[in-house]
């Protein structure tokens, strides 16, 4: 049979990322390409000892139909921690367990967007946002990450260039691919715009508890105070990527839509891990474990930005982090595509830069390096390997 593929399906291609994942079988492969947290974070101790009490306490909860909106003392928890450390949190919000922060993004483009409207984003972005975007038939506009985050002037003649403009996508702190952090200057500029021109930024914040230098920077939805602000985060990076519990906050309006979407979606988010997510909270110290992660990823960052200062030679510069799991590599005149290939077939695996640019087809001449998920050696060797191919040696 011949299938007549959805148009909002049929020019998408599948995640470079998950493609490279193939080669990972390899032996000797090293992959500095994965968006993973290390294996080191998770307290697997700890989650056992949970899930034991859950299945001799809880089971016909943890394995029964639980609400959309999620399960209620994880809700709460998830509230006051948002009100605590990042001071989010209006009359009006309210929020949503999701699966994973990636089903926020989802929703609240689902829920705001119709074909034809336009998505504002960083260039490059998120690949699973972009993917996301696609599948409603949006025009994505991307803005330049530059030092500090997008320049609000460019933003706005966008939104001006673009009146159908439904939302703005933005990874204000250690932006996925690069590493950027958003200055507070610049946040403030970025909703001001938004209001002026009554358009909603989501904000993505998966990486925003794995700060390992500098100062704290307010979130943008800790500025808002119209509701003009969708936050959406994650346990990913910091319990586990796996349990696939992420969160969602906006205005109650919102939510509401956002609830309907998910029950046609997934009915609800695993009830068994948001349990679990819940129950680490109060009979553990969250901030301890976050701690321990921290001081993990700034070891690994530093070690990585240490052996490319002592190999990388001529016109390469890079990113250097505050936090987050990533870096990025830009070369002038490389073609990122053809160089994961040739990194591949030596033994490395990266993630080319055009995977992250709104407008597919696109050449990037920068790759996107991560720190958190290979060993210490291994950050060493792939690093001496990138090295001997961005330096041309033979």
């Amino acid at each position: 049979m011949e299938y007549v593929i959805a148009d909002s399906i049929k020019d998408m291609k599948p995640s470079a990322i998950r493609e490279i994942f193939k080669s990972l079988g390899v032996p000797n492969m090293i992959s500095l390409a994965a968006g993973n947290p290390s294996p080191l974070s998770f307290p697997v101790e700890k989650m056992g000892n949970i899930a034991k009490e859950i299945f001799e306490q809880n089971a016909t909860e943890a394995l029964q139909y639980g609400t959309t909106e999620g399960y209620m003392p994880l809700r709460n928890q998830v509230k006051e921690r948002l009100k605590n450390k990042f001071n989010i949190g209006k009359p009006f919000d309210e929020v949503i367990i999701t699966s994973g922060g990636q089903q926020a993004i989802d929703l609240a483009a689902k829920v705001l967007c119709n074909p034809g409207d336009t998505i504002i984003c960083e260039n490059p972005s998120f690949i699973g946002a972009l993917n996301a975007f696609r599948t409603y038939n949006v025009n994505l506009v991307g803005i330049d990450i530059e030092d500090g985050g997008i320049d609000p002037a460019k933003l706005e003649k966008a939104i001006i260039d673009n009146p159908n403009t439904k939302l703005i996508y933005l990874i204000p702190t250690f932006q996925n691919p690069s590493g950027v952090c958003m200055t507070l200057a610049k946040r403030k500029a970025v909703l001001d715009i938004a209001k002026k021109y009554n358009v909603v930024i989501l904000e993505d914040n998966p990486y925003g508890e794995l700060r390992f230098a500098g100062e704290e920077i307010p979130t943008i939805k800790s500025l808002d105070d119209d509701g003009h602000v969708i936050y959406c985060s994650t346990f990913s990076k910091i319990l586990s990527a796996g349990m696939r519990v992420g969160y969602c906050c906006a205005h109650t309006d919102l939510i509401q839509k956002i609830v309907i979407c998910k029950q046609v979606n997934d009915v609800h988010s695993n009830q068994f891990f948001q349990i679990l997510v819940s129950r680490f909270i109060s009979e553990y110290d969250l901030d301890e474990h976050i701690q321990f992660v921290r001081g993990l990823y700034r070891r690994k960052c530093e070690l990585m930005l240490k052996t490319m200062e002592q190999k990388f030679c001529g016109d390469i510069i890079y990113t250097r982090p505050e936090g987050g799991l990533f870096l990025w590599v830009t070369k002038p005149g490389l073609d990122s595509d053809e160089f994961a290939k040739l990194a591949v077939k030596n033994l490395v695996a990266v993630v080319p830069g055009s995977t992250f640019l709104p407008v597919q087809g696109k050449k990037s001449d920068s790759i996107r390096l991560n720190y958190s998920t290979p060993s210490d050696e291994q950050i060493v060797t792939g690093i001496e390997r990138l090295a001997k191919l961005l330096n041309g040696d033979k």
